[in-house]
């Protein structure tokens, strides 16, 4: 838990607040000591000491709070034993106690800040009463008063602490949370991709090849015909394949710009792919995006998909795309009995779920629903803009 990896940049743009506030402590503190007793002047290394471990200590916070402990007690000792020491004399132990252990309490683990907290109040305890014992006549209560006021102090350092604890916590389960949304959004869209693209083009395979079955005895000539179908739609998969392949390998170049004529000419191919009696509209006035042209090809590869998939007795498709009034109207309607047959390796009731989703992503509306008397209808409009 504890921020090791913190760059020196990094430590000066966090650290400069707490580190002007010390300086500005320090010139006041040597002001004063202009008018006491110049033996204090001793503290001044350790104070320097105390300043740089304070401002470091976001790097090791435990670290620095035993260092900080240790040195406090040291000067408090020495100072003593030269019998030098005022009340109230030095105030950068107690600031820089305080900066650290809500470092050490935000930072560490709970163990390592307990010690850590525990360490720096002690050893600045240590101190007030060193300093108490060393001035002739003091009161204890003084000693009482001035240790409540160091205890208050820490107590607010120790709840500045755990406040930005909790504050980094929240942080990181938002982060964490932010990722596990933006993942499944990630799966979800290759899943729509793969569901789309292996779908159309596999059941293509499968109703050609079946067709083919059923002709060849009467009509081999026919049967080899519907061969070179068979073929590009092979060869369409797995260039798909390898394009999601790129895409989760992060190496797939950006979309290329496509005209409105490469837009209709690859909707036609994939009609054609399908086979079947499809009748084709395209009439396209405004120019289509290259994103949205993208996903204007999968409603129409998934909506034909499912019609030869599951609609019964189907003898006409129906397929128009336009612009019409900034947007980008796909309807694809066919004209069956409404019963559904039993689909090829079985269905797994994601294509209207996968088009719907990909629709209101791209802030369009998308319906899907029987036809007043029979058949199947699905529309969806796409803005321009969206």
């Amino acid at each position: 838990m504890e921020n090791g990896y913190l760059g020196w940049r990094a430590l000066a743009r966090r650290q400069w607040p707490l580190a002007t506030a010390l300086v500005l402590l320090m010139l006041l503190q040597m002001v004063e000591w202009r008018g006491l007793d110049p033996g204090l002047w001793w503290q001044l290394p350790f104070d320097l000491i105390l300043f740089v471990l304070a401002v470091i200590s976001p790097r090791r916070p435990f670290d620095a709070a035993l260092a900080a402990s240790i040195t406090i007690f040291a000067s408090a000792l020495l100072v003593h034993w030269l019998g030098h020491v005022q009340i109230g004399g030095d105030i950068i132990p107690l600031a820089a106690g305080m900066a650290m252990v809500a470092i050490v309490v935000r930072q560490a683990t709970r163990g390592r800040a307990a010690v850590g907290t525990l360490a720096l109040i002690a050893s600045n305890l240590v101190a007030v009463y060193l300093d108490n014992d060393s001035v002739p006549d003091s009161a204890p209560l003084e000693l009482v008063n001035v240790g409540t006021v160091w205890g208050v102090c820490f107590a607010v350092a120790i709840g500045t602490g755990l406040y930005f604890r909790a504050r980094d916590r929240e942080r990181r389960q938002a982060e964490s949370a932010s990722v596990a949304a933006a993942q499944q959004a990630e799966r979800l869209a290759l899943a729509r991709e793969l569901h789309d693209v292996v779908a159309h083009y596999v059941t293509g395979i499968v109703v050609h090849s079946q067709a083919a079955q059923a002709i060849a005895d009467q009509n081999p000539e026919a049967a080899r015909q519907v061969l070179p179908i068979i073929t590009a739609s092979g060869h369409e998969a797995l260039t798909a394949m390898r394009r999601l392949v790129g895409t989760l390998r992060g190496t797939e170049a950006s979309p290329t710009s496509r005209d409105n004529d490469e837009l209709e000419a690859q909707i036609r191919r994939t009609v054609e792919q399908v086979g079947g009696p499809v009748r084709l509209e395209v009439k396209l006035a405004d120019p289509v995006p290259p994103e949205l042209a993208q996903s204007v090809i999968r409603l129409v590869q998934e909506s034909l998909t499912n019609a030869r998939k599951h609609a019964a007795g189907v003898s006409r498709i129906d397929v128009d795309v336009r612009t019409d009034d900034g947007a980008v109207l796909v309807r694809v309607a066919d004209d069956g009995t409404g019963q559904h047959s039993s689909p090829v390796g079985g269905s797994g009731g994601f294509g209207l779920v996968g088009m719907r989703e990909r629709v209101e992503l791209l802030g369009g509306r998308f319906s899907a629903g029987p036809n007043g008397g029979s058949g199947w209808t699905v529309a969806a409009e796409l803005p321009l803009g969206g």
